[in-house]
C-alpha cells in the first residue's frame, strides 16, 4: 500500500455532523448567568453535570477536584452578604464612572439559582509524586479549572445556566462552609434554569470589555511574532468547521 493510499485510508474519528455543531454550541453559546428561573434542578439532572465535570481531564490523572453542593438559603445568604461587602469595596478600584456602573450590574444569583455548587482543589490528591505535579505546582489549579469547564458546557447543553461568583476570599468562603485548611476553592457556581440565553456575553454587549480575535492570539514560533495567515479566515460564524 502506498503512503498515498494510507493517508487516503486513516481512521476518521470525529463526531456525526449533528454531534460535532452541537460540541460547538455549547461552547459558543454558553454564557455567564446572574439571573435565575425557581425551577429546582432536578437530582438526576444535576448528577448528569457533576459526571460530565468528574470526566474532566486532569495532569497525571490527579482528579484534585471535589464538588460541594449548597443549598441551604441561610448559608448562601452569608455568602452573599459577604459578595455584596466584596463588590462595594472592588467597585473603588474602578474610576468614578466606571465604578459607578460597575455597581449597576447583577453580578451573581447565589439566592435567586436553586443550587449552588463549589468546585475545589485539594493539593494532596494520590499523594505528592503525582506526574507533572512535581515540574508545575499548579497543575492541580488547573486540572480543577477543567472539571469546571466540562460542568459549564454540560449545563449548557442541558439547558441550564451556569454563573461563576469570583468577588469573595477564599478564607471567608472556607469559614462559612467548614472547608479544610489545605483545600483550594477554585470556583462557587450558581446553577439553574434561566429565562434566555444572551446571544453575546453581557460584558462585551455593554462595552465594558472587547472579545478578541482568534487572529490576535495566536503566535507562531516565537512570542510576538505573528503567523502569515489569518486563522479566522477559516472559521464559519460560530467557529466549527
Amino acid at each position: 500500500m502506498s503512503a498515498v493510499e494510507q493517508t487516503e485510508q486513516k481512521p476518521d474519528n470525529s463526531f456525526t455532523a449533528e454531534r460535532l455543531q452541537g460540541v460547538y454550541d455549547a461552547i459558543t453559546k454558553r454564557r455567564d448567568i446572574r439571573s435565575f428561573l425557581p425551577d429546582p434542578v432536578p437530582k438526576e439532572l444535576l448528577a448528569r453535570v457533576l459526571n460530565a465535570a468528574n470526566n474532566a481531564p486532569s495532569v497525571g490523572f490527579m482528579q484534585p477536584w471535589d464538588f460541594l453542593i449548597v443549598e441551604n438559603m441561610e448559608t448562601r445568604k452569608k455568602i452573599q452578604a459577604h459578595v455584596e461587602q466584596e463588590r462595594v469595596h472592588a467597585a473603588k478600584g474602578f474610576e468614578s464612572q466606571r465604578g459607578d456602573w460597575y455597581l449597576k450590574f447583577k453580578l451573581e444569583g447565589i439566592i435567586d439559582a436553586p443550587v449552588n455548587v463549589l468546585v475545589t482543589c485539594d493539593p494532596s490528591s494520590f499523594g505528592p509524586s503525582v506526574i507533572g505535579r512535581n515540574t508545575i505546582k499548579e497543575t492541580d489549579v488547573y486540572s480543577a479549572v477543567c472539571a469546571v469547564q466540562n460542568l459549564w458546557l454540560a449545563a449548557r447543553a442541558e439547558g441550564l445556566g451556569v454563573g461563576w461568583v469570583s468577588i469573595l476570599k477564599n478564607n471567608i468562603l472556607k469559614d462559612i462552609l467548614g472547608i479544610p485548611e489545605h483545600i483550594i476553592p477554585v470556583a462557587y457556581l450558581c446553577i439553574g434554569y434561566v429565562d434566555k440565553f444572551d446571544d453575546e456575553p453581557l460584558l462585551k454587549t455593554v462595552g465594558w470589555l472587547p472579545k478578541r480575535s482568534l487572529d490576535d492570539t495566536i503566535y507562531a514560533e516565537r512570542w510576538g511574532q505573528k503567523p502569515d495567515l489569518k486563522y479566522s479566515g477559516y472559521l464559519n460564524g460560530n467557529g466549527s468547521k
